[in-house]
């Protein structure tokens, strides 16, 4: 699936590990260590094996760098989980914050959901402060908050 919104210059892509471009790849495993484990002093092994995954689908947000040259503003993971989905490490690069750019990913990775066709509910951990965003989206709290790297997390359903 791929989308592109002309008047913002941004471009989404939905895409398993083995068709993304190198430098794609490499700039949305970047944006991932500045977010989670720079920005947010959170020194965890970002790289756990799941991005490898023939099911994962790596949501990637594209935006213009420069004249001709693309860059990773943000990215959202895709798991197929047997039972369910599970959608992990949104992030946005702080240029993109505040435009509603975290929606444009939100929905690229709820219709790839949405296109297996199966049912299967959607699950997720929100930092805490972002579950109302998620609730935008349908999800709904699904068990007791958690502390994880220090961050409060609450983890959400998207019920099918």
């Amino acid at each position: 699936m791929a989308g592109r919104r002309d008047n913002r210059r941004v471009e989404i892509i939905v895409a398993p590990f083995d068709k993304l471009e190198p430098a794609v790849a490499y700039d949305l495993w970047r944006l991932r260590q500045d977010v989670f484990v720079v920005e947010q002093d959170c020194p965890y092994p970002d790289l756990d094996g799941r991005d490898l995954e023939p099911t994962t689908a790596h949501v990637v947000l594209l935006g213009p760098d420069g004249d001709t040259g693309r860059r990773v503003l943000g990215t959202a993971r895709v798991l197929d989980d047997g039972e369910l989905w599970r959608i992990g490490r949104v992030c946005l690069d702080r240029t993109a914050r505040g435009k509603r750019l975290a929606d444009d990913v939100m929905r690229a990775a709820l219709a790839h959901v949405d296109a297996a066709g199966d049912g299967r509910d959607a699950v997720l951990d929100a930092q805490s402060p972002l579950a109302g965003w998620y609730a935008t989206f349908g999800f709904a709290a699904d068990g007791e908050e958690f502390l994880e790297d220090g961050i409060p997390h609450t983890p959400m359903r998207l019920r099918r």
